[in-house]
């Protein structure tokens, strides 16, 4: 009996979605032209050199300097996606070869450093928009949804991420020394990052300390070993789990580092300190106050939460919220970046003050380009787990480059940021 493919719900998780290739969506696209003209006028800083498929070379933008691209449309249907279907159409025709380049990331680049310009020029519209929130809005975080909107993400198995990652096994930015140098170990870089963000909470040894969304245990392991503190994780992934488990025994760290399998919504217990890496943006917006609340109900007076967040730009985020856009749809369902003036909105009303925000959007960008040349290396020295095949292996891609350009344009942000408790 021949096994379906791992990995396969992720390439084909736009069932449901409209990707844009539909007789409808030609019918009304109205002329390319005019849609390439929108393009153009809408690409302010940096240029795209695009050839079209009936051969003609046409640049857009060049207004100011910026990121040069180069794309070849090799089928008319790639843009009518982009147009009605946005950034969801637009990885659907570079997965069908509707659209190729010799590097994608400029183009991302190019569409989030312009995304003001650009309008809506590459989000789904009408319909289209339409029956992608609703498809999005089925993967809603509540406890149920949020086990199985991790599971698709996470549970695709501790051998595939130890094949790229660090050897940390850390799924989160790194922080770099500045300036940054492509000469610094990321696992130094994820050390430093891991560091910043536990400096932010005092930690005294003995203290207890509750990291939500634990991943791996690097971050417990460090807690533990370098801080003297006593760590509880949570994570919703059985993989994870065992993954953590096994690394806190290696380190003798079983009596300081534990992990439960509980949604944030029903730890219990007090805690000096909470961290939280990158764990908000699988919280979704509807359940920011539980999330925070949480937070600020296991604190003791006077403690500190630090997290590391991924936002989106604010002049950006509602025209974001109102579309399932490709990670949403491929990578991270349930998911939802953080549009941090409301979101330290939010904290305020939980009493927890908004503290020391450092953001380091750059250094996102530059461990996702380390990312990506570690995956390109595994696959071609064959060091995947069997059962990964070339869609899969194209979709993973495509995610890297897509977020590498997304920090690179500075439409989205990491940054580190302390909530303190009164």
């Amino acid at each position: 009996m021949n096994q379906q493919p791992r990995g396969r719900h992720l390439v084909s998780a736009d069932r449901g979605f409209a990707t844009g290739g539909g007789l409808v969506a030609r019918l009304f696209a109205g002329g390319f032209h005019k849609m390439l003209d929108r393009i153009d006028a809408g690409i302010a800083d940096g240029r795209m050199e695009v050839t079209l498929p009936d051969g003609s070379v046409r640049d857009f933008g060049g207004q100011r300097p910026g990121p040069h691209a180069v794309v070849r449309i090799d089928h008319w249907t790639a843009l009518v996606r982009l147009v009605t279907s946005g950034s969801v159409g637009w990885y659907k025709a570079w997965e069908r070869g509707e659209w190729t380049s010799p590097d994608p990331v400029p183009i991302f680049d190019l569409f989030s450093r312009n995304a003001a310009s650009l309008g809506n020029t590459g989000r789904a519209k009408g319909l289209f928009r339409l029956v992608n929130r609703l498809a999005h809005r089925v993967r809603d975080n509540d406890k149920v949804g949020a086990r199985r909107n991790i599971s698709h993400h996470y549970d695709l198995g501790n051998d595939f991420y130890a094949a790229w990652l660090d050897p940390s096994m850390t799924y989160s930015s790194a922080i770099f020394a500045e300036p940054i140098s492509p000469d610094e170990p990321l696992e130094a870089a994820q050390l430093r990052k891991t560091r910043l963000l536990l400096d932010r909470l005092d930690l005294k040894p003995g203290q207890r300390l509750l990291d939500i969304g634990c991943g791996w245990g690097a971050l417990a392991e460090i807690a533990a070993r370098d801080y003297g503190v006593h760590v509880t994780g949570l994570t919703l992934s059985e993989e994870q789990k065992a993954y953590a488990e096994q690394r806190f025994e290696k380190a003798g760290l079983q009596g300081r580092c534990r992990i439960e399998l509980t949604d944030y919504r029903d730890v219990a217990g007090r805690f000096d300190a909470v961290a939280s890496v990158e764990m908000v943006e699988a919280v979704g917006q509807d359940y920011w106050p539980a999330y925070l609340q949480s937070i600020a109900r296991v604190l003791a007076p006077g403690g500190r939460a630090a997290l590391q967040l991924i936002s989106m730009r604010e002049s950006l985020f509602e025209s974001y919220a109102a579309n399932a856009d490709f990670i949403q749809t491929y990578i991270f369902p349930g998911g939802m970046l953080v549009g941090e003036e409301r979101f330290a909105g939010i904290a305020a009303e939980a009493g927890l003050a908004w503290q020391d925000r450092k953001g380091y959007g750059l250094h996102y960008a530059e461990t996702l380009r380390r990312w990506r040349r570690s995956y390109d290396m595994a696959v071609g020295e064959g060091r995947f787990p069997a059962g990964f095949d070339d869609p899969f292996h194209r979709l993973w891609r495509y995610y890297l480059m897509y977020c590498e350009g997304g920090f690179r344009g500075g439409g989205i942000d990491v940054a580190q940021v302390t909530l303190a408790k009164g």
